[in-house]
């Protein structure tokens, strides 16, 4: 670990200081560790493209829509490589809420979003990003002389 020297003005680091406070950091290198990561996995966000992520989609949909709970499974079932899992959750006897778990490229991941939240009948919808790095791996689980396959994973900065 590196030990860095800053400066800051009084005013933010009076709202550093109540950032501390409020999420009860026991120091602050621990708050600007986290506030850094954060910054960066925005930046990497941002640039998006061939850098990989895992998301989690949260939307509320009107189930009574014409076609669209077919719709949404048809989505899901057509980009399998990006989905992860879906917990389906009534609200109400019109309403329902899925939460999908994504994984796969940053604008792959991105662009399944913005279709899923643009169909009709979707009310709310939100992508929540955590950048990491693509790898393609081949390996076997179990007991010797498994057939191996090739599996994508992210790895979390």
């Amino acid at each position: 670990m590196q030990r860095v020297t800053i400066t800051l003005d009084d005013e933010l680091m009076a709202a550093l200081d109540h950032f501390i406070t409020e999420r009860g950091y026991a120091n602050r290198s621990e708050a600007i560790r986290d506030l850094a990561r954060a910054g960066l996995d925005q930046a990497a966000e941002s640039a998006g493209g061939g850098a990989g992520s895992v998301g989690a989609l949260v939307y509320v949909y009107d189930h009574e829509a014409r076609d669209l709970p077919g719709r949404l499974t048809n989505t899901s079932h057509g980009h399998h490589d990006l989905v992860l899992a879906t917990l389906h959750v009534h609200l109400d006897h019109q309403h329902c809420m899925e939460l999908t778990a994504l994984r796969g490229r940053t604008d792959a991941v991105r662009h399944y979003a913005e279709h899923v939240m643009a169909e009709r009948g979707v009310r709310h919808g939100r992508l929540m990003l955590v950048p990491g790095q693509l790898a393609q791996e081949r390996h076997a689980h179990g007991e010797a002389g498994a057939h191996p396959h090739d599996h994508i994973h992210v790895r979390s900065r």
